[in-house]
């Protein structure tokens, strides 16, 4: 059984590892930001000593029921994959706040390390975690990345798919999917398809070709 130096010691490196991952979500304006990552980490921290000390009465008086101090554990990990679910954002088309929500789960998982007597395991997921968020940063601006356009295009009963696409492939675009409607009735052609780019800085001279031709009434982009 855990101390009363070792009980205070644990909570205040949960709060230490917790706050300084949630500090690097606060400064980059993410809701679950440097209070939320600590009090999740310490919640962890908690709940895991709470559960290794009913562990360790069970085994010292066996009149008392012994409990699997993994139980409260899996329960903790349970509850907090829906807090992470609650900073997953759709956005249109675009899902925002994955990467917050995995860091809700490893700081709850560091928490738990920590909790356990693990120091090693939870100060080596932490330094990973820290680097995967701040050194990693760095690198993922410099990878090239797919990047996909939603595209939707209206034209009069003249157009045809090879109008509408070209100045994307002209300007490097990949057509992915394409997808049509037809209005007889208003004499329309509806073209909705996905783009796929690298150079992202090439959409506004696609728009612009696009809205100059005569048969187009209608574009709509969407990331």
């Amino acid at each position: 059984m855990a101390g009363p130096y070792e009980i205070i010691f644990k909570l205040l490196l949960g709060t230490l590892l917790g706050g300084i991952i949630g500090f690097e979500r606060q400064t980059h304006g993410r809701a679950a930001g440097f209070r939320t990552q600590l009090l999740v980490c310490v919640s962890c921290v908690l709940i895991m000593i709470i559960s290794e000390n009913y562990y360790a009465r069970g085994v010292m008086n066996p009149e008392l029921t012994r409990i699997d101090p993994t139980r409260i554990a899996a329960g903790a990990m349970t509850g907090v994959g829906f807090l992470g679910a609650g900073v997953i954002l759709k956005t249109g088309l675009s899902i925002q706040g994955l990467t917050t929500a995995a860091c809700i789960w490893i700081v709850s998982a560091i928490g738990l390390a920590i909790g356990a007597g693990q120091y090693l395991a939870g100060i080596s997921g932490f330094a990973i975690t820290f680097f995967s968020l701040w050194g990693l940063r760095v690198l993922e601006v410099r990878m090239p990345r797919l990047t996909y356009r939603y595209v939707t295009v209206t034209t009069d009963d003249s157009g045809d798919e090879k109008m509408v696409t070209l100045p994307f492939e002209q300007k490097g675009f990949e057509i992915v999917k394409m997808d049509y409607a037809m209005a007889p009735r208003e004499k329309e052609k509806t073209f909705i398809f996905t783009a796929a780019t690298r150079e992202a800085g090439s959409l506004k001279g696609v728009v612009d070709d696009i809205s100059g031709l005569a048969a187009v009434k209608r574009i709509e982009v969407k990331s």
